[in-house]
Parts: C-alpha cells; structure tokens; sequence
C-alpha cells in the first residue's frame, strides 16, 4: 500500500502544507481550515502502529504533538483542542490536531476529517496561521 506521507509527495501537497520539522515529526497545516489552525503531525518515519515504537519513541511523538497543541492553543486561542489517530487506509503514524471553538463546526461533538463545503484560505491567510503556530513553537 502507498503512503501519502512517504511516497505522494504531489498528493500530500495537495493536502498540507508543510510547517517544519520537530524532533521525531513532521508539523503541517491542513489545506482545509474549517477548524482554523488544524494541522498534522506525522512521525518522521514509516510507522504505522504506536505499539512497533519504543516507549522512547512514542513518548517522543507525544512530546511534539503536545508541543504543536500549545501552539495552536496559543495561536488561535480555541475553546479546545482536539486530537485524533485515524489510519485505516493510511499506514503512517499521525495525528490530527483541530482546534475547535464554541459555536463552531460540530462543537460539542467529533470533528470532521472531511468536511462538506471545504474552507479554504487565500495564500496570505495560511501564511498568517504558519506563522501563528511557528511563532508559538
């Protein structure tokens, strides 16, 4: 099976946006921003369950994806972070972080890996949220 992560590098793309590298991930913002500042962490290696990590390694990825969380919490100030670990049909470690505000898209519920209509942002606007989150690294 391919991976996006390791092997699309036109799909993944299509999808993200790359933020930089933290020390056992990669950090990227979603395209779709409907939960403003939504990003992905995804483990510099070929993973594809947490259980093949070492606790080293797992707590190593956790640290960074509680790092990104903060600075998103810090960006964006949501009303809470959500994460999710969702991997049926992609074989690679990561993990979605969707901030989510009060009132917002499926407030009070589970977020939406794809939500209908898509928000997309211009140019600017994603470099402004990059920058938010980098800044708060």
């Amino acid at each position: 099976m391919s991976c996006l992560y390791c092997d699309d590098k036109a799909k993944l793309d299509s999808l993200m946006i790359p933020i930089c590298d933290l020390k056992v991930s990669k950090l990227y913002l979603f395209r779709e921003q409907t939960y403003y500042g939504r990003c992905v962490v995804a483990y510099k290696d070929h993973g594809r369950e947490l259980f093949d990590l070492s606790d080293e390694e797992v707590a190593e990825l956790f640290a960074d994806v509680k790092r990104v969380g903060a600075a998103i919490n810090k960006a964006v100030k949501p009303a809470k972070v959500n994460y999710g670990m969702f991997s049926d049909t992609l074989p690679h470690l990561h993990v979605h972080i969707a901030p989510k505000q009060e009132g917002g898209h499926t407030f009070g519920g589970t977020f939406e890996m794809n939500v209908n209509p898509p928000k997309y942002l211009t140019d600017e606007e994603y470099e402004v949220i990059i920058n938010k989150i980098k800044e708060n690294l």
